[in-house]
């Protein structure tokens, strides 16, 4: 017996005015449990104590996963046409420690 596959359904992906303005972050704080990944964007200003969540994005592991090989892919891209991205020394925040070590996974 034949089984037809069916064709993949084109989901149409839209973007509102507020989205598509974007969120500047510089600094990314990433937590685990064992369901899922919780990633914190945040802006860090020169010289505030303070710093805001700019965005919060909760994925499954294997998205999560996904996510990963997407950005190296992207990553390969972009340096095979611009050039290696330099990475600065790393950058030390007084007084902030990695989320991570704060919370269980």
């Amino acid at each position: 017996m034949e089984t037809k596959k069916k064709p993949a359904q084109q989901i149409q992906i839209q973007v509102n005015d507020k989205v598509a303005d974007g969120e500047y972050a510089n600094l990314a704080i990433i937590t685990h449990s064992a369901a899922e990944f919780v990633m914190d964007f945040v802006r860090v200003m020169p010289g505030s104590p303070k710093a805001n969540v700019q965005s919060r994005i909760i994925m499954t592991p294997s998205h999560t996963k996904a996510l990963l090989r997407a950005l190296e892919q992207n990553i390969v891209k972009y340096e095979t046409e611009h050039g290696e991205i330099k990475m600065p020394e790393p950058m030390a925040f007084p007084g902030m420690t990695p989320r991570s070590e704060n919370m269980p996974n």
